[in-house]
């Protein structure tokens, strides 16, 4: 009885499994269509926060998500070097305004630094905040826009003889590397989703074997 109940899936006919496979097919794009959005709801989330300039509300956010992608089978399209390419999990997303407030602390810190230089180009973070502060106002930027940040470090790194100096405030800036998040999901997971995907995985083994078989016995039949 148990060998019975062990093999009771081979008693199905191929062509049967080949129709059951079909709902299974809609039951698992389904699930991991659900498990992508609640993916992607929980990385907007983070996303909002990282605007709302909440560091608090961002740690909260990221632990959701990252407990939410390991535990999880999630499948992502992304967009790399120009192609669509199928990945699991989240795929690279930046905490791009969390980013500027570093560095403008960064930059900060480099102006009280920079505020007694007795160099011969004179406070080079003066004259390149008087040229960008002018540009601010006359683009509408705002103080910890990348536009600004991005004009500061070039105007200083136009001054010679300013090496050192400008390799100091370079790497006073946070590399955007710590603010670039990217979760990877299992490819496989203990949830209705990785057991859905696992029925089907078998079920599409058991018809390859049976058709591998087939065509060997029709094979062998010809050189009989």
């Amino acid at each position: 009885m148990k060998k019975r109940g062990r093999f009771k899936v081979w008693r199905f006919k191929t062509w049967q499994l080949i129709v059951i496979l079909i709902p299974l097919f809609f039951i698992d794009a389904t699930l991991l269509r659900l498990d992508h959005i609640k993916m992607t709801e929980l990385r907007d989330a983070v996303l909002a926060a990282d605007e709302a300039e909440s560091d608090e509300e961002i740690s909260r956010t990221l632990e959701e998500l990252k407990d939410f992608v390991f535990s999880n089978v999630v499948i992502n399209i992304i967009e790399e070097n120009g192609k669509q390419v199928v990945t699991f999990g989240t795929g690279p997303f930046y905490l791009e305004h969390q980013y500027i407030r570093a560095a403008n602390k960064a930059l900060e810190e480099a102006e009280k630094r920079l505020a007694s230089d007795n160099n011969p180009n004179g406070n080079i973070y003066a004259k390149a905040s008087e040229v960008c502060r002018a540009r601010a106002i006359q683009n509408g930027w705002t103080w910890s826009s990348p536009e600004y940040i991005n004009c500061m470090t070039s105007e200083i790194e136009k001054y010679p003889a300013m090496d050192e100096i400008q390799d100091q405030i370079i790497a006073s800036l946070p590399s955007t590397e710590l603010y670039r998040k990217n979760y990877a999901s299992p490819i496989w997971a203990p949830t209705l989703t990785g057991f859905m995907l696992l029925i089907t995985l078998i079920i599409i083994i058991i018809i390859l074997i049976r058709m591998t078989i087939w065509i060997i016995l029709r094979l062998s039949l010809l050189f009989v």
